[in-house]
């Protein structure tokens, strides 16, 4: 694992689970896969939503360590299941912290930074997610916002 402030170039996309994130990575993964560049899954995280790992025990709370392992590997499961181009080179990283702050943390090595459009916080009136509004806002680098598919699966 390599943090995500070591990003140097390619497509960091932001994942955290949602339809529209794995949208937003498949999208990311086709464009990563056409440039012939690396594309970068980034998963923040927080005690709150990460898995619990394998080494958490009544009266036992694991180091950090343990926890970002496990949310690493549930990303690589999310990711695997998307089946990507087999062409397209995908590092993994995780972030403990706020969604919006670690990807434009992570956004200042990438050539280009990818988040799907969830608008599931709440607000009717905000047409994209708060992670996405952020990003957009305050990217160093081009972002693409990528709208959730019509199609039901």
């Amino acid at each position: 694992m390599r943090t995500a402030e070591m990003i140097d170039g390619g497509i960091l996309v932001g994942h955290d689970g949602s339809k529209a994130s794995s949208e937003a990575v498949v999208w990311a993964a086709g464009h990563a896969a056409r440039l012939g560049i690396c594309l970068h899954v980034l998963r923040a995280w927080s005690l709150t939503n990460a898995p619990r790992p394998a080494s958490m025990a009544p009266g036992y709370v694991p180091p950090s360590e343990d926890f970002e392992r496990a949310v690493l590997e549930q990303l690589g499961r999310d990711v695997e299941a998307l089946h990507l181009p087999q062409d397209c080179t995908v590092e993994l990283h995780a972030a403990h912290g706020q969604s919006s702050a670690k990807l434009l943390d992570a956004a200042k090595g990438a050539e280009m930074l990818v988040v799907g459009r969830r608008g599931a916080g709440g607000f009717r009136g905000l047409l994209t997610g708060s992670t996405a509004d952020q990003v957009v806002r305050h990217s160093p680098c081009p972002v693409v916002v990528v709208p959730i598919s019509d199609h039901h699966s």
